[in-house]
């Protein structure tokens, strides 16, 4: 454990127990969300590849243009 994670887990604990339950309940989501996308990109790797390739095959014949911040 990171001593960052450390003072986050000791200031938690200085809170009343409802807030402790709901940082707890927050942190179990996060952990579960992180593992959900491991999960469903570990076998998209080819297809990935695919898009890219695409993507890049698009560029190339010129079908793409600058993408403009300031118009989304």
């Amino acid at each position: 454990m990171t001593e960052l994670l450390k003072k986050a887990f000791e200031a938690a604990a200085q809170l009343p127990e409802e807030e402790q339950k709901a940082l707890a309940v927050a942190i179990l989501a996060e952990v579960a969300s992180d593992d959900d996308w491991d999960a469903r990109f570990s076998g998209s790797a080819e297809t990935l590849a695919d898009l890219a390739d695409e993507a890049l095959a698009e560029y190339r014949r010129g079908e793409t243009k600058p993408l403009d911040p300031d118009a989304l």
